[in-house]
């Protein structure tokens, strides 16, 4: 696609070419250096329609890709640790996955003390400390207590879109649900965030390696502008799955959202966001039609496709659709309603595969 390559994009890897991942890199001017976004990938589940050791190869493929892109990186972002975002520093499989983290990196990564489930909060520390053990340091030496006068805001109070949708007959379940998510929410704000210690934000390594805290932060970069929004949810209100940090790029006249994980956007306040921003490129996980209708109903697709239309009313110049959509073979079916949408008002919507002139492994079979 011209408009990737006249900004500087490189698509890394993403579903659509047969592992679970969601990397970008985008060139910094007048350099060699580059930003890379969520550098990691992981196999495709049980139910996608490959051998084992066919989406084990696939994973190691999409590593090798990304780990060469990071060599040259001067910025490595990281919106939140799930395994298919970041490699991890013990990974066996890969070759020298060290580079990710290498020496002189700025590492712009989701805040690991706040806005945070059980599970990434371990795997942060587990990924941090193995970035530090590489230049013979220790975690502990960048712990700090919790600071305690911090006021938690439930983010749900930022989503009136999404709390005055007429639900139907699903709004008793719904309400349900808020409530059960808001118990979930004060149990992490009291025995996880103020609890445990924290790590210290802003840690200049000897190497000249920097490790920050971006959620809520804006970073320029030889004329790029990084934007690292505040925490939105890893797909509906309260998801269990934590939070992510998704991603707005200004450059050379330019505008690209980045949307990690926000599994739609399931959410219209995401939607209504990213539709204010304006941006010409669009990077959107889609909803994962492969867990329905068992873990992902018939709701949250309906809300899903409305938002991505609305998304495509606003005229972006391209809208890339991958990551979770790309995990079974109904996913055109099940979303048809947007391309039909897309054809109507001109707007490309498209895979990674498709931009690299490939059809989405999935179809193939």
């Amino acid at each position: 696609m011209k408009i990737l390559s006249k900004v500087g994009i490189e698509l890394l890897w993403s579903d659509s070419l047969g592992a679970k991942s969601f990397s970008i890199a985008l060139s910094l001017s007048h350099t060699n250096m580059s930003i890379v976004i969520d550098p990691g990938a992981a196999e495709m589940q049980p139910s996608y329609p490959l051998p084992k050791s066919v989406k084990a190869k696939l994973r190691s493929d999409a590593l090798r890709r990304i780990v060469n892109a990071c060599i040259n990186a001067k910025v490595i972002i990281i919106t939140h640790y799930h395994h298919d975002h970041y490699v991890r520093i013990d990974d066996k499989t890969v070759n020298n996955p060290h580079a990710c983290y290498g020496q002189g990196k700025i590492l712009i990564m989701k805040n690991p003390n706040t806005y945070i489930n059980e599970s990434q909060w371990t795997r942060a520390r587990t990924l941090i400390e193995g970035i530090l053990s590489l230049r013979g340091k220790r975690i502990k030496d960048y712990t700090i207590k919790p600071v305690k006068n911090i006021a938690f805001e439930d983010p749900l109070n930022e989503l009136p879109l999404a709390l005055s949708r007429d639900y139907g007959d699903y709004a008793k379940r719904k309400s349900e649900l808020i409530e059960r998510g808001r118990k979930w929410f004060s149990k992490l704000v009291n025995e996880l965030w103020l609890k445990r210690e924290w790590i210290s934000d802003d840690i200049l390594l000897d190497d000249g390696t920097k490790i920050v805290w971006g959620d809520g932060k804006t970073f320029s970069f030889q004329g790029v502008e990084i934007k690292i929004l505040k925490p939105w949810f890893h797909g509906v209100e309260y998801d269990r799955t934590g939070w992510v940090t998704p991603v707005v790029i200004r450059k050379g006249g330019y505008t690209i959202f980045y949307s990690s994980d926000i599994m739609g956007p399931i959410i219209e306040d995401y939607a209504e966001f990213i539709i204010k921003e304006k941006p010409d490129i669009i990077f959107l996980d889609g909803p994962p039609t492969y867990l329905f209708p068992y873990m992902f109903n018939r709701i949250n697709l309906r809300r899903a496709i409305e938002n991505v239309i609305a998304i495509i009313k606003s005229k972006p110049r391209l809208i890339i659709y991958d990551h979770h959509l790309l995990r079974e073979r109904k996913w055109r079916e099940r979303i048809k309603e947007v391309f039909h949408e897309a054809r109507k008002e001109q707007v490309d919507v498209l895979t990674v595969a498709e931009c690299l002139g490939r059809k989405p492994l999935i179809d193939t079979m």
